[in-house]
């Protein structure tokens, strides 16, 4: 049995509990915290009206793919304020999922530069499909987001268990298809 743990990251609101809470086959852990009044200045909740709940440390969750690999999810919270936590978080992951809200495609701007700085840690953009459709194509999404060609694009829908599945199944062949780090070093 091989375990490994990936992240889940993007911006406030864009589906990273609910992806967690999705796939996982324990109950997640979720330090999810009612929003406040401090909150309103901060989050902008107007493409999520019905959003009440922020995760103010992380989420976390696992998955075991096959009786051979057991994959330890951490997701981290997405506002600016929580962004301390991060290299903490990451630290260990072989790879992470950004989930992007096509609505609201600034808002995943931050998690993007924060993968391309820590090059060792490869990364997928996963467009999490709100109310069933993305607004944008993703060849449109990607010109956005100035994602490189080579870094896989997926859409999903958080909320479904089957597709969160695909998705973390997605970051995992294309970690491994990445030359290990050690190579890349000698």
């Amino acid at each position: 049995m091989v375990s490994t743990k990936i992240v889940i990251a993007g911006g406030f609101g864009a589906g990273k509990t609910t992806l967690v809470g999705s796939v996982s086959e324990i109950p997640p852990v979720s330090t999810e915290a009612v929003m406040t009044e401090a909150s309103v200045a901060h989050d902008d909740t107007s493409a999520t009206p019905g959003k009440v709940t922020t995760t103010v440390a992380m989420d976390f969750g696992r998955l075991t793919l096959e009786q051979e690999l057991i994959m330890y999810m951490f997701g981290t919270p997405g506002q600016a304020r929580f962004w301390f936590m991060w290299d903490d978080i990451v630290r260990g992951a072989v790879g992470a999922v950004i989930v992007v809200d096509s609505r609201r495609l600034a808002d995943c701007f931050d998690a993007i530069d924060y993968f391309e700085k820590h090059q060792n840690i490869p990364y997928i953009v996963a467009l999490n499909k709100f109310d069933g459709e993305l607004g944008y194509s993703v060849d449109e999404i990607r010109e956005a987001l100035e994602i490189a060609p080579d870094i896989p694009i997926v859409e999903f829908d958080a909320r479904d268990r089957r597709s969160s599945g695909n998705v973390l199944r997605r970051l995992l062949e294309f970690t491994l298809s990445r030359p290990r780090r050690a190579e890349l070093v000698g």
